[in-house]
């Protein structure tokens, strides 16, 4: 489709892909490095007939987002670790009502109020595992401002399509460096699949197909619980095995789909001597650093991760079976790290290239200096 041109901090690029994607519900609580997304929202979305909520903390505001999904709004908050801590149970509770909506997370230092304004990648395991139970939510994660607009359009219409919170993950540098990002005229909006008044809202005998999704106001008289329900919306919370095919389906329909969800990037991998797998702002170092060696005729393979669960566990496989070694680096003290050594299974050695403090980035230079040590 035709596009244009604009010059756009990822913050603001993502704030625009969601426009886009048709999100017409915001509720959400100020927090750096987070705020410009709630701000811009605030000014467009009631330009565009849709709804701007500033709610008194992070937990109203995953409510009302659920709230207004079941209402059939697009519904989306952003926030950074503090308040993603306290939105942890509303997440819990739309994985289990199966309710779309998405959660932006721009991390920032913590633990507590950490370092607010300053760039962390802590936050990758509460994304993925930060509900109590046998859960199961996807997770992107942008690199640059193009990377904000375009994964905003994924994330909203991979909840729509699935009928799955979804958690992007972005980051203080990536949220806040400015780049030239193409806007498509229109993008590709999924839809949910509507109630029709038969069959169950809770169950679908293919669990990669996610069941229709009434609206409330509409007169279906669907039952919606968090607690453990059967096709019908049903309260079961003694039977085993109601709670094992609720569960199983629900695992199901976000894993089946990991191929679909996957968003990789590969450059370089073929004929690498090292390798490095990176995400969000560190992943864009890794790159550069790829290119400083290129000039001393180092081959550097990089396997950036778009797509942080579930994870794509193929292309880092590939690239362990190739490679001398592979570098992590995070701007923790190592958690990306955990999945690669898991998936790498002895292949090759994994190294972590850790930098945690300042919100001083991961620079080119460094994992051009930790890749030459473990050649």
């Amino acid at each position: 489709m035709p596009s244009q041109e604009r010059f756009l901090s990822g913050n603001l690029a993502l704030a625009e892909g969601a426009l886009a994607a048709g999100v017409d519900f915001y509720a959400g609580y100020p927090i750096t490095p987070s705020s410009e997304i709630m701000e811009h929202l605030a000014r467009e979305l009631p330009k565009r007939g849709g709804t701007f909520l500033q709610a008194e903390d992070e937990i109203a505001s995953v409510f009302m987002l659920i709230g207004a999904s079941w209402a059939g709004a697009r519904a989306l908050t952003a926030t950074s670790g503090p308040g993603f801590s306290l939105m942890q149970e509303g997440l819990g509770i739309a994985v289990m009502t199966e309710t779309p909506l998405v959660v932006v997370d721009v991390m920032r230092l913590g633990p507590g109020t950490g370092q607010a304004s300053k760039a962390g990648q802590g936050d990758l395991m509460q994304a993925r595992w930060g509900r109590h139970g046998d859960q199961h939510l996807v997770v992107y994660a942008p690199t640059s401002a193009q990377d904000c607009f375009d994964l905003a359009v994924r994330a909203v219409n991979t909840a729509e399509r699935l009928r799955v919170p979804v958690v992007l993950l972005s980051d203080e540098l990536v949220a806040h460096t400015w780049e030239r990002v193409r806007v498509p005229e229109r993008v590709e909006r999924a839809e949910r699949t509507p109630f029709l008044g038969k069959g169950p809202p809770f169950h679908s005998d293919d669990p990669r197909v996610a069941p229709p999704m009434p609206a409330l106001g509409e007169g279906h008289g669907v039952l919606m619980t968090g607690s453990t329900h059967d096709g019908r919306g049903r309260r079961f919370t003694s039977d085993p095995a109601v709670h094992r095919t609720l569960v199983t389906r629900l695992w199901d329909k976000v894993h089946l789909h990991r191929d679909d969800l996957a968003v990789v990037e590969e450059h370089g991998v073929e004929g690498a001597e090292v390798g490095v797998v990176a995400y969000g702002s560190a992943a864009r170092a890794a790159l550069g650093a790829r290119e400083l060696l290129q000039a001393e005729g180092v081959r550097l393979g990089v396997v950036v991760l778009k797509t942080l669960w579930p994870l794509p566990e193929g292309p880092i496989r590939r690239l362990a079976e190739r490679v001398r070694a592979i570098v992590v680096p995070e701007l923790s003290l190592g958690q990306l790290v955990l999945d690669v050594e898991r998936v790498a299974a002895g292949r090759c050695p994994v190294h972590l290239l850790s930098k945690v403090g300042g919100g001083v980035p991961l620079y080119p230079s460094e994992i051009a200096a930790q890749v030459r040590e473990v050649r």
